[in-house]
């Protein structure tokens, strides 16, 4: 016997799997990689860490697949709707399952094992919400949720014996301590806590993505941009992010494409680098030095010297501008 047991990081889903794999049912470890989780590095840092997680306690390679393309047309109209910001929780779960029924049938796998907890979320687990997940996504009486299975309807995994009933769990709730004494059970050490890591529940990252939205612009490469900066709208069809410390000017640098634009001060002026996008005039390239320069340390000057280059050309320009105007910055702001 075979289950696919979606893992996303955090103590919830490791329990889960380790619950039924006790149960001698083999476990086939799946994480989901979308763009709103974390910045790319910390994605990557808790890729190793979940996997390392997984190795431990499960004893299997965790399987990683980025569904970043197809979880983005979500965002335009979700059935289900949003929950406090730009969140499709439903939608987004009855993506991922679905997305799992069709792996299923390449590995042989007969159910799926999550780590959700019966009140945990608002928005997407409360029974009703965990019927229509299952059932909208192809799965139903298909989906195992073994740290609330017995406060919820009997699977087919149950009724068939291929588990044990009797030895799944009753949690329910936002309480951690039941996790962390099942956790303690299983000698299960060095997890991540829960952080709300989903970016989709920030209203500041939000404003930003409904931005992309409302312009046309969203993309997975424009996604990765909303994780940096400060962010300008220019015009309909232009935009701007200026690099907020060091490590985010660096970032801009390396995430900069053809037709892209990146301003930054000289070398003796401390400032940010400013990645635009989009079509730029003489004026928006104008207005782009304006903003950095805005950010930078002008030493009791009045203006100062922005250089700018449109990539893939190496050539810089510069402009000499002052510092923009508050109340403008402001109502260019996103």
């Amino acid at each position: 016997m075979k289950a696919i047991a979606l893992i996303s990081g955090g103590l919830d889903s490791i329990l889960a799997a380790k619950v039924i794999k006790d149960q001698n049912v083999e476990i086939f470890p799946l994480n989901f990689r979308i763009p709103f989780c974390h910045r790319d590095k910390e994605v990557s840092s808790k890729s190793d860490n979940t996997a390392q997680l997984v190795r431990d306690n499960l004893g299997q390679e965790l399987k990683i697949i980025d569904i970043s393309e197809g979880f983005l047309k979500l965002l335009d109209k979700p059935k289900h709707g949003f929950g406090s910001n730009m969140n499709p929780c439903i939608d987004c779960k009855i993506f991922m399952l679905s997305e799992v029924k069709e792996l299923m049938k390449e590995i042989d796998a007969q159910f799926v094992v999550t780590g959700e907890v019966l009140g945990q979320r608002p928005m997407s687990q409360h029974k009703d919400a965990l019927q229509v997940i299952a059932k909208r996504s192809g799965l139903e009486n298909l989906v195992l949720r073994p740290l609330s299975a017995k406060l919820l309807p009997e699977t087919i995994p149950e009724s068939s014996g291929w588990v044990k009933r009797s030895e799944l769990l009753n949690f329910s709730g936002r309480s951690r301590r039941p996790q962390l004494d099942l956790a303690n059970n299983f000698g299960i050490k060095d997890f991540a806590w829960p952080a709300g890591g989903c970016l989709l529940t920030d209203p500041e990252f939000s404003k930003r993505l409904k931005d992309l939205i409302a312009y046309k612009e969203l993309n997975t490469d424009n996604t990765t941009l909303l994780k940096l900066g400060r962010h300008f709208r220019l015009s309909a069809s232009a935009k701007l992010i200026v690099g907020r410390d060091e490590k985010e000017d660096l970032e801009l640098e390396k995430l900069v494409k053809p037709q892209d634009y990146l301003f930054y001060p000289n070398e003796q002026l401390a400032g940010p680098t400013s990645l635009a996008r989009g079509n730029l005039d003489t004026e928006l390239i104008r207005l782009s030095a304006q903003i950095t320069c805005r950010y930078c340390d002008l030493n009791n000057k009045t203006e100062a010297a922005i250089f700018y280059k449109k990539f893939p050309s190496q050539e810089s320009n510069s402009v000499m501008v002052s510092s923009i105007e508050e109340d403008q910055l402001q109502s260019l702001r996103i």
